[in-house]
């Protein structure tokens, strides 16, 4: 998962529920900066145990470049709502029915940059693939062509047998039990602070719908390859991941952007979840991005060559 250093909105978001044709969804909005020549709005959305939150390092940048932001929890993701255990509730067609009904609250008839990271790429995909018309552009981070690999597969498949069995309460604590140190006799200040975030992200677990987990954990480990139905769509492609990646290997997102005609962006020094590693790199090649897909106005595709870095 993505971990965010806080989980406090960034400074000038508003966190609200967005009211949209098919019910309420957390989100935080971020507006264009002070001064900023305003450019488009876009469309974030987080990965699997994810949360908008995962994407407020990048909004102040975002915003200062001219971009409104509204970053949202899916159905049944932390602070939106959804059904404990009904599971066809968050089939991916429903998930991407819900993503175009955000978009049109967003955006007000006007085009938005969709974006998607990890499971909210291929969330993201889909809803491209039931209508584009809504969306300026898409940018799948962190985001494969198809399933995920053998040994995340073999992650999900754990969290769901837990997750038969288990509260989510008593998987969280297995999995902290898992991973957590032995604590010191007295804490120094980043273990202090370590604590605190790991308050949060218990949290936000508590808050995914479990039905939600199982769900899309299915959909992970089963998504077919769609690449060729994807560069079929009018729109510009954004491949964007970090250096190294153990949940779709980089060399494959590197194929799936040449597939797509995709403009491809590598970001040194990030692994799976660069919008919370190097936010910085991040959105400034989110930001140019979205400021060249005006160079084709006619056909909706960005005319600059792509290549396997910005």
């Amino acid at each position: 998962m993505s971990r965010p250093r806080t989980f406090v909105p960034p400074a000038g978001a508003r966190a609200y529920a967005l009211a949209t044709a098919r019910g309420e969804f957390a989100v935080f909005d971020a507006p264009v900066a002070a001064g900023a020549e305003p450019k488009g709005i876009a469309l974030l959305l987080p990965g699997f145990t994810g949360s908008k939150e995962d994407f407020s390092p990048l909004l102040g940048a975002l915003g200062a470049r001219g971009y409104r932001t509204v970053a949202v929890d899916g159905r049944g993701q932390f602070e939106s709502d959804g059904p404990e255990t009904d599971e066809s509730a968050y089939a991916q067609e429903e998930l991407a029915r819900d993503v175009l009904a955000q978009a049109a609250a967003v955006g007000d008839g006007r085009p938005v940059h969709l974006l998607g990271h990890s499971l909210g790429g291929q969330i993201a995909r889909a809803a491209v693939l039931l209508d584009h018309t809504p969306f300026r552009s898409l940018t799948l981070m962190a985001s494969g062509p198809a399933q995920i690999s053998t040994s995340q597969q073999q992650r999900v498949k754990l969290l769901r047998d837990a997750l038969a069995v288990m509260s989510m309460a008593e998987v969280w604590d297995a999995m902290q039990a898992m991973e957590a140190p032995e604590a010191p006799e007295e804490l120094d200040e980043d273990l202090a602070r370590d604590l605190e975030d790991a308050e949060d992200l218990r949290r936000r677990w508590l808050g995914n719908k479990p039905a939600q987990l199982i769900a899309t954990g299915r959909q992970l480990c089963a998504e077919p390859d769609r690449v060729a139905e994807l560069a079929a769509v009018p729109l510009p492609f954004h491949v964007l991941s970090g250096a190294r990646d153990d949940t779709w290997p980089v060399p494959l997102l590197d194929e799936m952007a040449l597939r797509l005609g995709a403009r491809r962006t590598v970001v040194e020094g990030a692994e799976h979840s660069p919008n919370t590693e190097r936010p910085a790199p991040t959105a400034e090649a989110l930001a140019a991005f979205w400021d060249d897909t005006d160079t084709d106005t006619d056909t909706g595709k960005d005319s600059r060559p792509r290549g396997l870095g910005d």
